[in-house]
């Protein structure tokens, strides 16, 4: 019998990127995967928490698994590539006694026992697989070339993060080709986008982000799919920035991976939070339709994944 199960938001799902998290508990729900919110969270600390002071960041996370540990979860899931690494670096870490005791000055009590942190594609990988998601799809992505963009942190550290490979993941590619989509062979899916460096040196995040774009183009996707709300800003909500260091003006969506299995689902857009996409997903979508049409006429039609 697996873990009950908790699901952690965190703030960016909670205000910037609420389609990442609306998405991720659409898919869970329609694939039959229970979940509860972990009661009372706040956030884990991120990126700013620990450059300021590790058992700061060790504190702020341990409360989040101190209350899933209190309600009785055995694991706990994250939409969001940072907050899994806070959670994950602060389990670890608790193991060692004068970081242990160092936090739990911090907490005013005894710091948590072990939890387990997945992310919800590790989960969706785990508890329904590329054959479950196959299995319940009715509105396949047929015909849609697809870019997986993973990011630089979602499988690193290997160690700590001990999920899919962290040089060539295959597990976003995996779910997607079973949700009838054409996935490409897309060099840099885990190349950083510059996350935080937007802030303080806007030039380092239009380059790197601008790479991302031209090597999506140059393979012939359609859109990129993602799984970090921090790349998810940088290559959809900052694409004017982007575009000026790039080869050309890109116009490709950047939609969240739940986002584009929530419609292979047949799930209303509107139970995905489409709308929020800076760059809308329609167009893509049509022309992934236009050319399947013109496929057909030619006895060329791609099977669909049913």
């Amino acid at each position: 019998m697996s873990a009950r199960l908790g699901y952690y938001p965190g703030c960016s799902q909670s205000g910037t990127a609420a389609e990442n998290d609306i998405s991720s508990r659409a898919c869970l729900a329609a694939l039959g995967i229970g979940m509860s919110d972990v009661p009372d969270w706040t956030c884990c600390g991120s990126t700013p928490a620990h450059t300021v002071d590790h058992h700061l960041a060790g504190a702020l996370a341990a409360r989040n698994l101190l209350q899933a540990e209190a309600a009785g979860f055995g694991c706990i899931a994250t939409p969001c590539p940072s907050c899994l690494a806070a959670l994950k670096t602060a389990d670890a870490h608790l193991a060692e006694p004068a970081y242990k005791a160092a936090v739990e000055r911090l907490l005013g009590r005894a710091a948590p026992g072990p939890m387990e942190s997945k992310s919800v594609l590790q989960v969706l990988m785990e508890q329904a697989g590329p054959q479950g998601v196959k299995a319940r799809v009715t509105r396949p992505l047929t015909g849609l070339k697809v870019a997986c963009y993973y990011g630089c942190l979602l499988n690193r550290p290997p160690g700590l993060m001990a999920f899919d490979d962290p040089e060539n993941p295959t597990a976003m590619d995996e779910l997607m080709a079973a949700c009838g989509a054409t996935v490409v062979d897309y060099p840099f899916k885990t190349e950083c986008c510059g996350a935080a460096f937007a802030m303080p040196r806007l030039d380092v995040m239009r380059r790197l982000t601008a790479r991302l774009l031209d090597m999506a183009a140059e393979c012939g996707a359609d859109a990129i799919a993602v799984a970090c709300p921090l790349c998810q800003m940088n290559l959809d909500l900052r694409r004017g920035q982007a575009n000026t260091a790039a080869r050309a003006p890109h116009a490709m969506p950047v939609p969240y991976f739940t986002q584009l299995m929530g419609l292979a689902l047949g799930l209303p857009e509107a139970d995905l939070a489409l709308s929020k996409l800076v760059l809308p997903l329609a167009p893509a979508l049509d022309a992934a339709t236009a050319r399947q049409a013109e496929a057909a006429k030619n006895g060329k039609e791609d099977a669909p994944c049913a």
